[in-house]
């Protein structure tokens, strides 16, 4: 398996392994280990993964940090675990903030096995930031997320291009949140700057009342019109008709409803695969009580199952390794947070 098969078998494997987790200790074991491993360390290796790394800063003598992943006999990465289930906003990270400061790795994580925070020095040279760079939940991977996640591994692992990019990571992040907060809640000044543009009118404060919900709108409708432009770019010259589920009982065909949603699902799934397979051989088969999308018009090959027919529970099933796993939906476009498990069943298919 590549690196994206095995973080999303082992994404998958988490809930189970929660259960029987009640410890830090656990935590490392069950969790945090074969994280390192998937990243391509020998976690029973202690010049390469020292557990318990000890070192003096200051006035403190045998400070110890849960993990150090070592190169050349030195601290790179410095690694500080809490028990699964902790909120890590609430942590204080005393021990990794001194041993950061006088040591030469230049990467700290905190984690609690689920979630992975990693934090550099991109404001004060030797001085850990207080907020990540960069933040991975396990549990809700998404593309980007893993792509991030690659420059960490054993065999790519390179300080001196991880750190540029960390600071971009680090503001784009920021930017993003802006973006959000914006786009559900524009400010004053925001909605002014783009007022200014088309608005020649003094701008009181009605009209900037009456300019807020149409930024608002605009900034909705400016997004959707992106996410459709790449649908179109995916589609082929003909969707394919609703073809019809083969099943033990034969449905009929008037009892089966297409609905729009499904058919965005669909164009969505076909977008994301565009770039790992000719999106032709993607195709849907609706049924009565989900909507089917294979691979080669060939029931063997499922992809997902998107159950939109509940509107309160409304949710994707992806064929993970032959086991069909669950993942909710609130609406179409979320589709693309599973994006790299869909185009690792497609890259499965496509090997076997």
């Amino acid at each position: 398996m590549d690196f994206n098969e095995q973080l999303c078998v082992f994404s998958n494997r988490i809930p189970k392994i929660v259960e029987g987790i009640k410890t830090e200790e656990a935590t490392k074991t069950g969790l945090v280990m074969p994280f390192l491993q998937i990243l391509g360390y020998n976690v029973f290796d202690p010049t390469e993964v020292c557990p318990e790394c000890i070192a003096d800063v200051g006035i403190k003598k045998g400070e110890k940090i849960d993990y150090a992943i070592m190169q050349d006999g030195k601290p790179i990465i410095l690694i500080e675990c809490k028990t699964v289930g902790t909120d890590l906003a609430t942590v204080h990270m005393s021990q990794l903030f001194r041993y950061f400061s006088v040591g030469p790795a230049k990467i700290g994580i905190l984690t609690n096995g689920v979630k992975y925070l990693f934090y550099s020095d991109c404001e004060a040279l030797n001085k850990m930031d207080t907020k990540p760079f960069l933040d991975v939940d396990l549990l809700n991977l998404t593309e980007q997320s893993a792509e991030n996640l690659k420059q960490f591994r054993k065999e790519s692992f390179n300080v001196d291009k991880i750190l540029p990019s960390a600071m971009n990571m680090k503001y784009i992040k920021a930017m993003k949140l802006i973006l959000a907060q914006e786009m559900e809640n524009p400010s004053q000044d925001f909605v002014k700057y783009f007022a200014h543009q088309i608005y020649d009118g003094l701008l009181t404060k009605n009209v900037v009342n009456n300019f807020t919900e149409i930024t608002k709108r605009a900034l909705h409708q400016f997004i959707n019109d992106i996410i459709n432009d790449r649908l179109k770019s995916a589609m082929s010259p003909e969707i394919p008709e609703q073809p019809k589920e083969i099943e033990e009982n034969v449905e009929e065909e008037s009892d089966i409803i297409t609905t729009d949603e499904e058919r965005e699902g669909f164009l969505i799934v076909r977008a994301i695969l565009s770039d790992t397979v000719d999106p032709t051989r993607v195709i849907m088969r609706d049924v009565k009580t989900y909507c089917g999308i294979i691979l080669d018009d060939n029931n063997r090959k499922p992809i997902c199952r998107l159950h939109f027919n509940s509107q309160t529970k409304r949710y994707i099933t992806i064929f993970v390794n032959g086991k069909e796993e669950k993942y909710p939906i609130t609406s179409t476009p979320d589709i693309y947070k599973y994006a790299s498990q869909m185009r690792d069943v497609v890259k499965l298919y496509d090997t076997q």
